[in-house]
């Protein structure tokens, strides 16, 4: 069976970066559907939340960093509707860089709004920036990549802290100045969210990672798809 797996839509045309999504469930062995404001989770077997503009601070009690970009708040209430629901439903769940973020959001936890020196941002040209991530013992990421730490590309200036992490969550892994890259829903079957995008064309094929840049990319979405066939 190759499972379904929802990826909210919030404007149409989606573009090129939402392709990568479908281009990464599809390598894995699943079948992407775009949800468009209004859709539901109906023969839906998994859901992906994607990267994007930031989170509403008004959701987690905040007023906005002068440097918090203006939010789309149809598109925060058309995820956090989805992603609710998905929860409450034990349906596998992956959050990419925003959808990392919300993921936190939507169970309590707070963001750091903007990270002043500016190393987790994209560079004016477009490029991603890089980092290792180190991968926590114990943590369900650490026994997928059976290694103590991944290469991963950058391209956000707002992160999940440790004391902003929710009631819930379990931090996976953790940048070297301490952001938390990963996370995952405790009690929930499959929950995770991860800072970096693994579905970018560099995770797979030039990036700088010194393992080769498919181990930090494919084992995750191979991960998803293969929690999505299981019974929720």
């Amino acid at each position: 069976m190759r499972p379904v797996i929802g990826i909210p839509l919030w404007k149409a045309p989606a573009g090129e970066r939402f392709a990568h999504y479908e281009e990464s469930v599809r390598w894995a062995g699943g079948l992407p559907r775009r949800l468009p404001p209004g859709d539901g989770l109906e023969g839906i077997h998994g859901l992906l939340i994607t990267g994007g503009v930031d989170v509403d601070p008004s959701l987690y009690g905040e007023r906005p960093h002068p440097r918090t970009q203006r939010p789309n708040q149809e598109r925060d209430k058309h995820e956090l509707a989805l992603l609710r629901e998905a929860l409450s439903r034990g349906l596998p769940v992956l959050g990419v860089c925003r959808g990392h973020q919300l993921l936190n959001v939507a169970l309590g936890g707070r963001l750091l709004q903007h990270i002043e020196d500016g190393s987790h941002e994209a560079g004016e040209d477009g490029s991603s920036a890089w980092h290792p991530v180190r991968l926590l013992a114990g943590g369900l990421l650490r026994e997928l990549y059976e290694r103590e730490e991944v290469w991963a590309n950058s391209r956000h200036h707002q992160a999940v802290t440790p004391d902003r992490l929710a009631p819930g969550l379990r931090a996976l892994a953790l940048s070297p100045d301490g952001m938390v890259e990963a996370v995952q829903v405790e009690g929930h079957p499959w929950a995770v969210g991860v800072q970096w995008h693994p579905e970018r064309p560099e995770m797979w094929g030039d990036g700088p990672q010194p393992e080769g840049p498919i181990a930090a990319a494919a084992p995750l979405f191979a991960a998803f798809i293969a929690a999505c066939r299981q019974p929720a």
